[in-house]
């Protein structure tokens, strides 16, 4: 048995692992990968789980297309004390860094709960952060929409008797249309394809790990969101609007539609995945979640890479 064949065992038996290190997730998203296996006896203590990638002669670890997070995942044993946690956490992670190829270029986001940033700076990784917004899903519905800003919770309101929320998983490809409209407004090419996206979610689908929600007014689609979940969280992946539509209550009640089911399949957590861009994080911000920042890891001791990236900046 190999690694991968190892992995979909492991995931099998801990479905607490995220969504985007599930096995299928990675064989939907990535052309080659692999993962690295620590053990604690005869126990799993945590896996690593790298997209591996050649460009132009370089190798390279790259958080895979489509997915967020991609990083190490801890499993402690379940009688491990405490004030044990966070050094279990650092051995293992130090001795799947042992087991991952020898690689030129690395660019991973790490998942919201990973703090090991010392060890990281060690191993000679340049570390950045970026942000998301979490929202605790175990409040009540009245105490989640408190939380919020007036201007939001009054639009949701008036979506609820405005438009329809609906799933609709063959919205997929209105869904990367309009993505498309809005980067070309910005100048910025996508960085997936439409195909991309259908075979992610096909997966989703045949595991119960994601729906497409979109926000209609009669027949016309004013906005989209793709959610994914896992055992203990649900997760907006990605959405768009109709261009040229001055509709502000389709993204928040999509978003309050995706948290309420999410409460109803026993999910703890809503992560908004966050935005590094002003006016996203905003918007964002006006859900009442906590904002928690997370790991970038970057490493590039390749001289082609280098030169790309400067002719590219």
């Amino acid at each position: 048995m190999n690694n991968k064949q190892q992995y979909k065992s492991i995931c099998e038996a801990n479905p607490q692992i995220p969504v985007f290190l599930q096995h299928w997730w990675l064989d939907a998203v990535c052309n080659d990968w692999d993962v690295a296996i620590a053990m604690n006896g005869d126990k799993v203590a945590g896996v690593w789980p790298h997209n591996n990638e050649q460009k132009l002669g370089v190798s390279l670890i790259r958080t895979p297309k489509l997915t967020p997070y991609h990083s190490p995942y801890v499993i402690y044993p379940p009688d491990l004390k405490s004030a044990n946690k966070d050094g279990f956490e650092h051995e293992t992670i130090t001795e799947l860094l042992k087991q991952l190829p020898a690689t030129d270029v690395w660019n991973i986001a790490t998942l919201p709960t990973l703090k090991q940033a010392g060890l990281f700076k060690n191993a000679g990784f340049e570390i950045s952060a970026k942000q998301t917004f979490l929202i605790d899903l175990t409040q009540d519905e009245q105490t989640l929409l408190a939380n919020m800003k007036e201007s939001l919770r009054r639009n949701i309101k008036a979506a609820s008797t405005e438009l329809s929320i609906v799933q609709d998983n063959t919205a997929l490809a209105t869904l990367f249309e309009y993505q498309q409209h809005t980067l070309e407004k910005k100048d910025v090419m996508q960085a997936y394809s439409l195909a991309d996206m259908q075979c992610l979610l096909a997966a989703c689908i045949a595991n119960n790990s994601g729906a497409i929600y979109a926000a209609k007014q009669g027949t016309d689609i004013l906005a989209i969101v793709w959610n994914v979940w896992d055992a203990n969280g649900s997760y907006y992946l990605m959405g768009a609007q109709k261009q040229g539509n001055d509709n502000y209550k389709a993204m928040p009640a999509l978003l309050w539609h995706c948290m309420k089911e999410a409460k109803q399949r026993g999910k703890t957590l809503f992560d908004l995945e966050g935005s590094m861009d002003a006016g996203v994080e905003r918007f964002f911000r006006g859900f009442g979640g906590q904002r928690e920042l997370y790991l970038t890891l970057k490493k590039n001791n390749s001289i082609i890479w280098k030169l790309k990236e400067m002719l590219r900046g």
